[in-house]
């Protein structure tokens, strides 16, 4: 019952907290230079066609009346009409978003066990050259960002030895579109050529972007770990003869992992704002480069839109990192309850 009420309060904060973004990113998408309504119509289009456009996405009422007629049409699944892709953000976000999350999904897989494995081992044998091998890749891994990554893969895996394709995210025939979600789709019509092909081209870039916050995660979980390995408890249970890899697995992982879960929830949510550089690397067709374009264009109903769907994103892996957390140390939640 107190996970219940924990996990409901969470939920209540999650709403106030996009209430409050959706205020401030509507606000500050409409007071940025530049008039939306003439980057549309073209810089020699005429002066009434301006104003018809400006019309259209309500441009010409109060900022306040605009945010309402906003909600509302948010209310009823309307995320307004883009002025760069000439339709519905609905619609835009709706074909891009799947591929950002199938890539992020693959990245996810690959900085939790890279994590762990090389956080456990690092612990394990702290201050031996298997810890001095794992620390300095922490520190190349965190050192190159994302595209930097990018590149290397691509240039030596992709170019040189061949084992993975450069670029996009199918070399073969797309399967018949019922979720937006290549993989799940390939699976619903039976088209595992298809899978297995978009899971070849994913492993580049999502190690590209799962290779630096795997290698900070990697450090904060050898790091709680020997910071664990002589408390008061450990060392009771050891000196009653727990075997070495229940006592390593069971009792001092538990404890050491709970910071590195809390950022690993805030990286991985981090990856879809972050990705648009690789995404552009690997010509990836997904939704980090939809929202660069967009706010290049200055196109204001999918800038809020893109900033939603992130803010989302973000809320919900929060909400799953505070339920993870509160799992592996109970006190939090009883802290949260004043107890």
């Amino acid at each position: 019952m107190r996970m219940a009420q924990y996990i409901l309060r969470r939920v209540v904060f999650a709403v106030f907290t996009l209430f409050g973004l959706s205020v401030i990113i509507f606000v500050m998408a409409r007071v940025l230079p530049g008039d939306p309504a003439r980057m549309a119509a073209g810089p020699r289009a005429p002066e009434w066609v301006v104003e018809q456009i400006r019309e259209q996405l309500n441009l010409d009422k109060p900022l306040h009346v605009q945010y309402f007629l906003w909600l509302r049409d948010v209310f009823n699944g309307d995320l307004g009409y883009s002025i760069f892709t000439k339709r519905s953000v609905t619609q835009d976000v709706i074909e891009y978003l799947p591929a950002s999350l199938e890539l992020i999904a693959v990245a996810a897989v690959f900085q939790i066990l890279g994590a762990f494995a090389l956080g456990v081992l690092a612990g394990m044998y702290a201050y031996r050259w298997v810890d001095n091998a794992i620390r300095l890749f922490a520190y190349i891994g965190i050192s190159i960002p994302a595209f930097g990554w990018a590149v290397i893969f691509q240039l030596v895996f992709a170019w040189k030895l061949d084992l993975f394709p450069v670029q996009g995210m199918l070399s073969v025939e797309a399967p018949e579109r019922i979720t937006g979600f290549v993989t799940i789709d390939s699976l619903i019509t039976g088209r595992f050529d298809a899978f297995t092909d978009f899971l070849k081209h994913a492993v580049l870039p999502a190690m590209a972007l799962a290779i630096g916050p795997m290698a900070q995660e990697a450090r904060l979980i050898r790091s709680g770990m020997i910071d664990n390995r002589y408390k008061d408890y450990i060392l009771l249970m050891e000196s009653h003869g727990v075997p070495k890899r229940k006592l390593m697995f069971k009792y001092l992982l538990k404890p050491s992992a709970i910071p590195a879960v809390t950022v690993m929830g805030m990286d991985i949510a981090s990856l879809l704002g972050n990705a648009f550089l690789v995404e552009i690397v690997f010509n990836w067709p997904g939704f980090s480069r939809y929202a660069i374009s967009v706010m290049l264009n200055k196109d204001l109903n999918a800038i809020v839109a893109v900033v939603m769907v992130i803010g989302v994103i973000f809320i919900i892996a929060n909400i799953i990192v505070d339920i993870i957390a509160a799992y592996l140390d109970p006190r939090i939640r009883y802290v949260e309850r004043g107890e």
